[in-house]
């Protein structure tokens, strides 16, 4: 899988070329279309995201999207093009922050040249492009393989959530703690690491100042979109992965498979676990901040949460 970022002269070339290769073009939802030939599917959405997958996928992308598309030669030129993704650092993302049900949980990675190769090469990528449980699963497997030991994963399971979470009176401060612990205990594993790289969720100062309090020296960059870096989006996968594996245990005390996200199908399980098993019950399995919360066991509804929506 590759994805791009067109602009929309690039979208109506790639419209007009890919009509003249025989693909056959279908309806996407949030897109302009999708095309299939063989074993290649794209799907161009209306942001100007480009998916290109499939086992042919990296023969178009090399014969026919950069040359006549894009104009320019990006694949196999990773390490000219972004050399930092391939130094040693350290990569940190976390997953469960936008569920009711279940943990959060922040994972970290750290990566050198060989390591981020062997990521590559396995089809790491941001956790967010991947929708299949067993597929996170198996990418964490491959993860561990090519990694070893120089990971790290902190679980806050919901019980615990909630007690943090009125200790700190912010999600962003419990995040940077959180984010913090994890660069600290990768430090003491890999001592010479120079850098971090996270995904940005608040002001960066509040995980600088958790390393500062750790003793933990090192170059700390945040920027938003940072699972484009493979040890970030290595991390996502970990993340993601034990949040998935943890749901999993909960759902059997739970008794039901209790579903991912906040929306309305979430509220409308909980109202009924509310009514099976009362507050103490439910609380064991949620993140009891939420509004979602609040307004299923009846009490004053928070103001709206401070984080934004990943």
């Amino acid at each position: 899988m590759f994805t791009y970022t067109l602009d929309e002269a690039q979208v109506r070339r790639l419209r007009e070329l890919v009509g003249t290769k025989g693909f056959v073009f279908g309806p996407l939802e949030h897109g302009h279309f999708t095309a299939r030939k063989g074993k290649c599917v794209l799907s161009a959405y209306l942001s100007g995201k480009l998916v290109v997958a499939g086992k042919e996928a990296k023969e178009f992308v090399e014969f026919v999207l950069e040359p006549e598309v894009l104009g320019e030669a990006r694949l196999g030129y990773e390490k000219i093009r972004n050399p930092e993704m391939y130094a040693p650092h350290f990569g940190i993302d976390e997953s469960g922050k936008g569920d009711l049900f279940g943990p959060l949980v922040v994972a970290g990675v750290y990566v050198d040249e060989k390591k981020a190769d062997q990521l590559v090469a396995a089809g790491v990528r941001d956790s967010k492009t991947i929708t299949s449980d067993k597929k996170i699963g198996e990418l964490a497997e491959e993860i561990g393989r090519a990694v070893g030991p120089a990971r790290e994963v902190v679980t806050i399971g919901p019980e615990r959530y909630s007690e943090l979470y009125r200790k700190f009176g912010n999600l962003n401060r419990m995040l940077a703690w959180a984010h913090g612990k994890v660069i600290a205990n990768l430090h003491g594993k890999v001592p010479g690491c120079p850098r971090a790289l996270s995904d940005q969720f608040g002001d960066p100062r509040l995980v600088a100042g958790e390393l500062r309090k750790q003793g933990v020296e090192l170059k700390l960059e945040q920027r938003t979109k940072a699972e484009s870096d493979i040890a970030v989006a290595a991390a996502s996968i970990l993340a993601r992965a034990e949040f998935v594996r943890q749901l999993g245990r909960l759902s059997m005390d739970a008794g039901v498979e209790l579903a991912k996200g906040s929306g309305a199908g979430v509220k409308k399980q909980a109202e009924e676990l509310f009514q099976r098993g009362g507050r103490e019950k439910l609380a064991k399995i949620c993140k009891t901040h939420f509004r979602t919360f609040a307004e299923v066991v009846g009490d004053p509804v928070p103001p709206k949460v401070e984080w934004r929506k990943r």
